[in-house]
C-alpha cells in the first residue's frame, strides 16, 4: 500500500477525504495553461477578486482571480471572450467542486481581441457616439492646447517639437499612463478635467485636446478601445484630435473623436497654422490691399481731372442766372407799382359808397322822412315809458296787499285737497281725507279723522275777535 493511501474500511470525515482530493488535484495538475470562454463575468466582487467560469462546448470550470492579480491585467476579461487563462487547479471543500486559480489572462489570440473589437464597436456606434453630426471644428488658431499622453516618452517630445516649428502656443501636458491596466481610466479622467476647467480661470481651458501615443501591438494600445475613453472623447466640449498609434493602427476613440490624425506629429499640424506663412500671406493680402487703393486712387484722380476740365467757372456759370434776375426784378417792381395804382383807385371808390352809406347818413335820412307826429312821440317817448312804470309799480304794490299771502301772514290758512284745489267748506272734507294745509312760513300734509258735527253751522275762530270771519 502507497505511503499516504488508506485501507478501504479507514473511515473518513468529510473533511478528510476533501483534504485528501485537494492536495492529489493540486499535486496533478499544479500550473495549467486553459483555453475556454468566459462566462457568467460579473465583475470584481466587493471585496475586488473576480469569480467567473470558462466553459467550452463540453464542459465548465469555476474560476477565481484574487483582486493583485486582477489589477495586473492589461486587458479585462468580458462576457462571452475567449481567453488563455493560466494558473492552478485547486478544490473549494466548502462546495465539494474544483476550480481554477487564475494568475494571468490573455485573449486567445489575435482574432478573439478584433471580434470583440467589433462588437464593441457596433454596439457604440448604435448609441450614436461616432455620429458624424457630432463632430466640432477645430479652431484655426488656438491659443491654449491640452496633450493627454505620457509625459515622459517621444510622443510629447514631438508634438511640442512640432508646434514650436510652426506656430508657437501655449501647452497643457495632463500626464497619463498609455498602456495598462490603468490607462483607460486615466485618459478618460485626463479628457474630463480638462473639460471641467473655467474659461477665464487660474489655469487656462484649452481651445483643442489632443490625446497621443505611439505606436504599439492590438493589445498595447487596448485602453484606448475601452467605453470609458471612448465616451469621454464623444462627451468633450472641446474639439478633441485622437493620435494614437501609427496610420495603420486603429482605436475605437479614433471614431468617437471629432479629427483623426495618423500620428502626434501630424495631430500637432492639424492643431495650428504655419506662422511664417500666415506673415506670407498676411503680407500678401496687405500688398494686394495697398496696390488695388493706390489703383483706385489714381483713377478717381484722372476721373476728377476729366471733370474739372469740362466743368465751366463759377462765373460763367452763374452769368446768365443773374441776368435773368435782374430782369425778373425789374419786372416785378413794374408790376407792383401798377397794382398799388389800381387798389388805390378801387378804395377810393369804395370809400365814397361807404360815406354815402354811414350810419349817421342813414339815421338824418330816416329822421327827416318820418312825419311830426311820430317825431313827438319819438322826442316823448321817454316820458310816456317813465309814466307806465311808475302806474306799473302802484298797481303791484295793490295786488301785493290784496294778495292771500298777507293774510296768512296774520295768522290765517289756505287748506287744499289732494289735487290742489281750496276747500271752501268743512263739508267737501270726508273721513281719511288727505289735505294740505298752507301758512305763512309753508306747507303741512294733514288727514281728515271726522267729518263736520253741524254742515249747515258755520265753524268759527276760537280766539278771533267778533266780527272777523274766514278768510274765505
Amino acid at each position: 500500500m502507497a505511503k499516504d493511501s488508506l485501507p478501504n474500511d479507514t473511515e473518513l470525515t468529510v473533511s478528510e477525504l476533501s483534504g485528501a482530493l485537494k492536495r492529489t488535484i493540486e499535486d496533478r495538475f499544479g500550473h495549467v495553461r486553459l483555453r475556454g470562454e468566459v462566462s457568467g463575468y460579473r465583475g470584481p466582487h466587493s471585496s475586488g477578486h473576480v469569480y467567473f467560469s470558462l466553459k467550452d462546448a463540453n464542459a465548465r470550470i469555476d474560476a477565481v482571480m484574487w483582486k493583485g492579480q486582477f489589477a495586473r491585467l492589461r486587458i479585462r476579461p468580458e462576457e462571452g471572450m475567449e481567453v488563455i487563462a493560466t494558473g492552478k487547479i485547486t478544490t473549494f471543500p466548502g462546495k465539494s467542486n474544483y476550480q481554477i486559480v487564475i494568475e494571468t489572462l490573455e485573449p486567445a489570440g489575435v482574432g478573439a481581441l478584433m471580434a470583440l473589437l467589433e462588437e464593441r464597436r457596433r454596439k457604440l456606434t448604435a448609441e450614436g457616439l461616432f455620429d458624424p453630426a457630432r463632430k466640432q471644428l477645430l479652431p484655426f488658431l488656438p491659443q491654449v492646447i491640452g496633450v493627454v499622453t505620457s509625459p515622459t516618452g517621444a510622443v510629447i517630445r514631438d508634438i511640442l517639437h512640432r508646434l514650436a516649428d510652426r506656430f508657437p502656443r501655449h501647452v497643457l501636458v495632463w500626464p497619463v499612463r498609455v498602456q495598462g491596466e490603468t490607462s483607460a481610466a486615466e485618459v478618460a479622467r485626463a479628457i474630463e478635467g480638462f473639460n471641467a476647467l473655467e474659461a477665464g480661470g487660474p489655469i487656462p481651458r484649452p481651445d483643442v485636446i489632443i490625446v497621443a501615443r505611439g505606436g504599439g501591438s492590438l493589445e498595447d494600445l487596448w485602453g484606448f478601445n475601452e467605453e470609458i475613453v471612448v465616451r469621454a472623447a464623444a462627451e468633450s466640449d472641446i474639439p478633441l484630435i485622437s493620435a494614437v498609434g501609427h496610420e495603420t493602427d486603429t482605436t475605437l476613440i479614433d471614431f468617437a473623436a471629432d479629427v483623426r490624425a495618423p500620428t502626434p506629429t501630424a495631430a500637432a499640424e492639424m492643431a495650428v497654422p504655419v506662422q511664417a506663412d500666415l506673415i506670407a500671406q498676411v503680407t500678401g493680402l496687405g500688398a494686394r490691399q495697398r496696390g488695388a487703393l493706390r489703383r483706385s486712387l489714381d483713377r478717381q484722380s484722372a476721373e476728377l481731372r476729366g471733370l474739372a476740365r469740362v466743368l465751366r467757372g463759377a462765373e460763367d456759370a452763374l452769368a446768365v442766372p443773374r441776368q435773368r434776375l435782374d430782369r425778373a426784378a425789374d419786372r416785378l417792381q413794374d408790376r407792383l407799382r401798377a397794382r398799388l395804382r389800381d387798389h388805390g383807385l378801387r378804395l377810393g371808390k369804395l370809400s365814397q359808397r361807404l360815406a354815402r352809406h354811414s350810419p349817421q347818413a342813414e339815421l338824418a335820412r330816416r329822421q327827416g322822412a318820418l312825419d311830426p307826429a311820430r317825431r313827438d312821440f319819438i322826442r316823448l317817448g321817454p316820458q310816456i315809458v317813465k309814466r307806465r312804470a311808475e302806474a306799473l309799480a302802484g298797481t303791484a304794490k295793490l295786488l301785493d296787499a290784496l294778495g292771500y299771502h298777507n293774510v296768512l301772514a296774520r295768522g290765517f290758512a289756505l287748506v287744499r285737497d289732494d289735487k290742489g284745489q281750496p276747500v271752501r267748506s268743512v263739508a267737501a272734507i270726508v273721513t281719511g281725507a288727505r289735505f294740505q294745509v298752507e301758512l305763512a312760513d309753508g306747507r303741512v300734509s294733514a288727514v281728515a279723522d271726522g267729518g263736520a258735527d253741524n254742515p249747515a253751522k258755520k265753524p268759527t275762530r276760537k280766539g278771533l275777535p267778533r266780527g272777523q270771519g274766514d278768510l274765505f
